[in-house]
């Protein structure tokens, strides 16, 4: 019989800005300290963007300029982009566009997932649909925040966690058993209650009221978001390799939102996953919402060899979660 054709994953490129925002820093700006944040996130550092003009698309720009670099592809052979973000650089147009437009993709065209934490999960999901029913030969996902530019550096919870970064993988068609196999993706509105940004959009649009009462801001209820998070991505994660009957030795690497040390940690422990095969940056980079996964990726990019089974898992605002599943192709 012949082989399945799936999309695969060929390749892969992050880009996280210079400027280090260190616990140090932070003590310094709020009533915290290193032992507290490590002890409570697993973060020493996070990366802050704070070149002049720059926002979300150019980091996706120079995310994509290196992937395309590495896999000798030309930005005119590119069909499609899409950019999961929470942090678009305007309300409209979409940052998939703009990237498109910095990169010189002049054949292809783009527009943005926004599903928080779990948006490259969904973007993946959803490129791969476009190559495997053969409607596009090459398309790019990128996973890109620039948390900073919605982070009270008021509120010790929320400003020790995040950062800013992007990461890209380039998506083609293959038949020789790797590439995206499975996922498995949830949704719950009522978590909006508990993860969001109170003020900017269409319910509560901007006011000098709404800036001066703080609320164009990431917020959120972390000890509920802590075992939602757990819950979902461990759920998500059984279920996947239920269905695809694999067991917990079958998998060779498991890659988790990088959202807090003790949610990664909790998860591994519910499948019996050792931490050695849990891909680990958060101490470097912290949360970068949509962009964890990819730069996972691409920093553990020379440990993996064609064939391994890789299960891919994020809990985000909404909420949204789910698990991925796929053979790595090269």
């Amino acid at each position: 019989m012949p082989t399945k054709l799936r999309a695969a994953i060929t390749g892969v490129h992050g880009w996280v800005p210079e400027t280090k925002l260190t616990n140090s820093d932070l003590e310094k700006i709020v009533d915290t300290n290193d032992e507290w944040i490590v002890s409570r996130t697993g973060i020493k550092d996070r990366r802050i963007l704070r070149t002049p003009n720059w926002a979300t698309s150019d980091m996706c720009a120079e995310a994509v300029k290196g992937l395309l670099e590495k896999t000798g592809v030309k930005p005119g052979e590119i069909d499609m982009i899409i950019v999961a973000t929470v942090t678009g650089d305007m309300v409209f147009p979409d940052t998939a566009n703009t990237v498109c437009d910095k990169i010189g993709a002049k054949n292809a065209f783009g527009y943005d997932i926004n599903a928080a934490c779990s948006g490259f999960l969904f973007a993946l999901a959803t490129g791969a649909q476009f190559v495997q029913n053969e409607t596009y030969k090459k398309v790019i996902v990128v996973g890109a925040d620039m948390m900073s530019s919605i982070i009270d550096y008021q509120d010790r919870n929320t400003c020790i966690i995040f950062g800013d970064g992007a990461g890209a993988v380039l998506l083609e068609a293959k038949k020789d058993g790797t590439g995206i196999i499975d996922f498995v993706l949830r949704g719950d509105g009522s978590g909006r209650e508990l993860l969001n940004m109170k003020a900017g959009g269409s319910l509560h649009p901007a006011t000098a009221e709404t800036v001066a009462n703080r609320e164009h801001y990431a917020w959120q209820d972390g000890k509920r978001v802590y075992v939602q998070a757990v819950k979902g991505m461990t759920s998500a994660c059984e279920e996947v390799i239920r269905r695809n009957k694999m067991t917990i030795e079958d998998v060779q690497w498991v890659v988790p939102h990088q959202a807090n040390m003790r949610i990664i940690t909790s998860v591994a422990e519910h499948l019996h996953f050792p931490m050695e095969k849990v891909m680990l940056n958060i101490e470097k980079y912290g949360n970068t919402t949509a962009a964890t996964l990819p730069l996972c990726l691409w920093e553990y990019e020379k440990k993996l060899s064609k064939g391994d089974n890789i299960i891919l898992t994020a809990f985000g605002g909404g909420f949204t979660w789910g698990a991925l599943y796929l053979k790595w192709a090269y």
